[in-house]
């Protein structure tokens, strides 16, 4: 009867049902893991009137501490001519900055709370419609690089997790340390040394920045884009995936001693579905955390990489504005960023329940 039934048990693919101190918790089935507690409300009405709070801290924060920066803006835009004081006046009265303090965050908050962000001093263009852009080539590259990288550190971290302390879990552990310390603008000029310019027998393969070359069209086009987006795509992957395994790895370690993996293999599962159906999910919490910050990043950008490689992205004109300093620009920048993460991680937050349900209790 025994050896009837273990192939049955072999072939299930669902959490642990075998009793034991495990197999009544949360982690018991993906069936009881997605319901949650009577107090999820009160959870998610507190999580999103925390980040409401956060939100208007950056309104706030985003005005006064870029009016700290050194330079005067409308020097900048009579492009070092000479000019009388009455000009300069005309200018200062043209965007405002002639209002006392208050008054101009009171101007920008309302501005802020209406969908506007003011005008760019030097684009003399709305600032939302220079946001709205330059996101689409962002989204192209931090997302590709995201998707990337996130892949690539679950799957090594879960594989050097499994395997702790072999040769396989040394290297991987030791190369994504040493990639995640490097800064991501000196990798990507050295990419940009070796793989665009060349050196010695490598000829230049790449692009040295932009988005394209220019006159191309249709399937031409994104093949051209393709190849432009190569350098600084490999540049995100190489420094970020570290992140992503070390937190996964971390994770699935704290698991390995758990009682339903026991059982788990007392069922006669092989290891391998052991690992990706059983282990994998419960420890993906802290990952599922740094999964949701990262992509509040995509809308970030990456200020470095983006002007390292001359892409045309919010990161690339974040630093266009700060070079100013285009108040309008760079605060309503930093707002974006900003409101990118703290909405990412709020929307975390209202996930951990569906994960584990002591969360919303």
């Amino acid at each position: 009867m025994a050896a009837e039934a273990t192939p049955a048990l072999a072939e299930d693919s669902g959490g642990p049902r075998a009793s034991g101190p495990r197999a009544t918790g949360p982690r018991a089935t993906g069936r009881r893991a997605g319901r949650v507690g009577s107090g999820y409300p009160r959870y998610v009405a507190g999580k999103v009137g925390g980040a409401v709070v956060s939100l208007l801290a950056v309104l706030v924060t985003s005005f006064f501490l870029f009016r700290l920066i050194p330079g005067d803006p409308v020097k900048f835009m009579t492009g070092g001519r000479q000019v009388s004081a009455e000009q300069l006046a005309a200018y200062r009265q043209e965007f405002g900055l002639d209002l006392p303090l208050w008054k101009q965050f009171t101007n920008y908050c309302g501005q802020a709370l209406t969908g506007g962000l003011g005008t760019s001093y030097q684009f003399r263009a709305p600032v939302i419609d220079k946001i709205t852009e330059a996101l689409p080539n962002t989204l192209l590259l931090t997302g590709t690089a995201f998707v990337l990288y996130t892949l690539l550190g679950v799957w090594l971290g879960a594989r050097a997790a499994w395997r702790g302390g072999g040769p396989g879990d040394r290297f991987n552990t030791g190369l994504a340390l040493t990639l995640y310390s490097i800064p991501s603008f000196w990798l990507g000029l050295l990419l940009i040394i070796v793989f665009a310019v060349g050196m010695g027998p490598i000829p230049g393969l790449f692009p040295t920045g932009g988005m394209e070359s220019g006159g191309q069209e249709g399937f031409a086009y994104a093949v051209d884009v393709a190849h432009h987006l190569v350098l600084p795509v490999v540049t995100l992957v190489a420094v970020e995936y570290g992140q992503t395994l070390l937190v996964t790895r971390s994770a699935l370690l704290d698991e390995m001693g758990g009682d339903y993996l026991t059982t788990a293999r007392a069922k006669g599962l092989r290891d391998d579905l052991v690992r990706r159906r059983h282990a994998v999910p419960n420890a993906m919490l802290p990952t599922v955390t740094l999964i949701f910050v990262n992509l509040g990043r995509t809308v970030a950008g990456v200020i470095l990489v983006e002007t390292v490689f001359s892409w045309p992205g919010l990161g690339g004109l974040f630093y266009q504005a700060l070079s100013v300093p285009d108040l309008p620009l760079v605060q309503g920048l930093f707002f974006v960023f900003a409101a990118a993460v703290i909405v990412m991680n709020t929307l975390a937050d209202l996930v951990y329940p569906l994960l584990d349900p002591r969360v919303g209790r």
